[in-house]
């Protein structure tokens, strides 16, 4: 190491500047450490704080509404639509939920679901219809076998019924249709997955495009369901990966480019 030295100073003067400068070096040492044990201590206290509130979040669980058991959503106008996941809650559906003014829908093909269509004393217009009509098309069997598009048809809900013909039998979740069906849609199968208020919500593509926050386009595909549902959580960048595999349909999926 060299040290420079003042000749115009005595031995003595330069050792006291040399000692002055390395007192003033050893104070800058020590209010940087102290400055990173400080930052250090903050990073840790902001840390414990998100930990501390994503347990609250965590404690804090939603009251879910009675239809969440079912497959639902809010149409673009507002109304809502349910639809049942299995032969139990179809039967529920048809038996509990559809009242006179509502609309019944139903794919043509075995494993449909029924959906009912809440009127709530109001004209079902034909946005809602639509968006019902793809959802219905979309969470049967028809999206599992590949079927791009499917004829579904709508009936009031006293045309539904278990009293079968002399000789046939009525399976659980299966209903006879009587009378002369009110109207058809062909639907594309496909279907929109998004968040509102951190809660994750499914259906018909027009009607979460109005009702979401942030939503994603979902498409008949090879990827497994829970693959799909981690690629939904990342975009949306939030909800429930439990709620939103409950909101996709049977069968491969994949996200729409």
């Amino acid at each position: 190491m060299r040290i420079k030295l003042d000749i115009t100073k005595s031995l003595e003067a330069n050792a006291g500047t040399y000692f002055e400068k390395a007192k003033k070096a050893k104070r800058k040492i020590a209010g940087t450490k102290e400055a990173i044990e400080k930052l250090k201590k903050k990073l840790e206290d902001i840390k414990k704080q998100e930990i501390k509130e994503q347990k609250q979040i965590k404690k804090i669980e939603r009251k879910k509404e009675w239809y969440e058991k079912f497959r639902w959503f809010l149409s673009s106008e507002g109304f809502l639509c349910i639809g049942g996941r299995d032969a139990t809650s179809n039967e529920i559906v048809i038996k509990k939920h559809a009242d006179k003014d509502d609309f019944v829908l139903h794919a043509d093909v075995a494993g449909s679901p029924f959906f009912v269509v809440k009127s709530q004393g109001k004209k079902i217009g034909d946005d809602t219809l639509n968006q019902a009509a793809q959802a219905t098309a979309s969470y049967s069997r028809a999206w599992k076998a590949g079927i791009s598009t499917i004829e579904v048809f709508m009936i009031k809900p006293e045309q539904v019924s278990k009293e079968a013909k002399a000789g046939e039998y009525m399976e659980k979740g299966a209903f006879m249709i009587y009378g002369k069906k009110q109207k058809y849609f062909n639907p594309d199968l496909k279907l929109a997955i998004g968040i509102k208020n951190n809660q994750i919500i499914g259906g018909a593509v027009n009607a979460i495009k109005k009702n979401a926050d942030k939503f994603v386009i979902i498409v008949q595909g090879k990827e497994k369901t829970s693959a799909v549902a981690k690629k939904i959580q990342k975009k949306l960048k939030g909800g429930d990966l439990d709620d939103i595999i409950r909101m996709l349909p049977a069968g491969g999926c994949e996200i729409s480019k």
